[in-house]
């Protein structure tokens, strides 16, 4: 594994640390769709941005949409599984 390491510059570690801060930032705009699904709070994007920044309105709406995304797959997979059922 060092040998690797070596041939590779450290790019190994280097990409695991990434691969951890994506699916962080993923999990984190999850719990915010999730939040938004259940209670109906939306995220203030227009607070976030100072002036008429439009480019960041938009990252930060495709970064939610992600996390839309992904609950949505989620549901799907736990509504179609076994091991959950639906109580409402």
């Amino acid at each position: 594994m060092v040998f690797l390491n070596l041939l590779t510059f450290g790019l190994w570690g280097k990409l695991g640390r990434l691969t951890h801060y994506a699916v962080d930032a993923v999990l984190i705009s999850t719990i915010l769709a999730g939040m938004r699904r259940s209670t109906g709070l939306t995220f203030n994007t227009e607070r976030v941005t100072v002036g008429s920044d439009k480019d960041a309105n938009k990252w930060i709406d495709k970064y939610l949409g992600v996390g839309e995304w992904v609950m949505d797959q989620s549901v799907a997979i736990a509504g179609s599984s076994g091991w959950f059922h639906r109580t409402r």
